[in-house]
């Protein structure tokens, strides 16, 4: 397989990779144009590489819409598996929507910003001023329930398979269990419940490339969210890699039509990059809008 790569660091390791600086990748079409597979392109470029040129990319689009903003992925957790999604309402950062998210989810809440990783986004609120000020510097607000854990599991998936599973123990006297926050491991007992929701969530969404958050109350799991790019720290079985388990994939899914080919009708005599005939738009894949920060409708 010819393989581009536009993230050194998250491919280092998948041997025969040419790597390419996001930046210049229009110094390099002939290159783009003649790969098997283009592997983690920055955001900016993923509209480009599906729609211009009509090339796979990996992680999935799927993995890059929704793993690029937490409303847009409530929405869909919403609509596939509504009894594993915490209480949660997202409201425009006005008075109204302070009111709102007051009255559905109440104190003490977790405050989570819509862009943002390694817990650094995540903030518990306890009273009705930490909320003002909290909305103060936000343009939407999204709030979920503190579930009564003291700590969540992070399921590692690529592919079709579940990579790595562990827990992560919150540090005494906090409320965020990311191992960038203090968090700890722990590899023991993890509920097969938990690992089949994943499964399902990521195969019905199209998700192959995802860190997942899942916490258990009782037997129940409940689903925070997923994140495209994750911390590796909790991968420890020998031999298990994610640079292998991304070539395994990338091999088995070599014959499978992309998402992106349905409804598009090139011709392949064409070798010039931007001289594709014969487009037709397709109304397969959803439209997921980029443009969550900005709509602030109740999810």
């Amino acid at each position: 397989m010819r393989l581009i790569s536009f993230d050194v660091s998250r491919t280092l390791h998948i041997p025969g990779v040419r790597y390419i600086k996001p930046e210049r990748m229009f110094e390099h079409l002939d290159e783009i144009q003649a790969a098997d597979w283009l592997l983690f392109p920055s955001y900016w470029q993923v509209n480009t590489l599906l729609h211009a040129l009509h090339k796979r990319i990996f992680p999935s689009p799927a993995t890059y819409y929704l793993g690029h903003d937490k409303v847009e992925q409530t929405r869909a957790f919403r609509a596939l598996c509504p009894d594993n999604l915490p209480r949660t309402t997202i409201q425009a950062s006005t008075c109204h929507g302070i009111d709102t998210v007051e009255a559905e989810i109440g104190y003490p809440m977790i405050l989570k910003e819509i862009r943002s990783a390694r817990g650094q986004g995540v903030h518990l609120i306890e009273t009705r001023r930490e909320l003002e000020t909290f909305a103060e510097s936000q343009e939407v607000l999204y709030a979920q329930t503190r579930l009564p854990i003291d700590r969540d599991l992070r399921i590692v998936l690529i592919g079709d398979q579940i990579l790595a599973s562990y827990w992560r123990v919150t540090p005494p006297g906090g409320y965020r269990a990311n191992v960038s926050q203090g968090g700890t491991i722990d590899h023991e007992d993890i509920p097969p419940s938990a690992l089949a929701l994943v499964r399902r969530v990521a195969a019905r969404m199209g998700i192959d490339h995802g860190g997942f958050d899942v916490a258990m109350v009782g037997d129940q799991p409940f689903l925070f969210e997923f994140n495209r790019l994750f911390g590796t720290q909790g991968i420890t079985a020998p031999g298990r890699t994610t640079a292998a388990a991304i070539l395994e994939w990338l091999s088995r899914s070599q014959g499978v039509p992309a998402a992106n080919d349905a409804g598009i009708e090139t011709d392949a005599s064409q070798k010039n990059p931007g001289q594709v005939a014969g487009v037709g738009v397709s109304a397969t894949r959803s439209d997921l809008s980029l443009a969550a920060a900005r709509d602030c409708r109740a999810c």
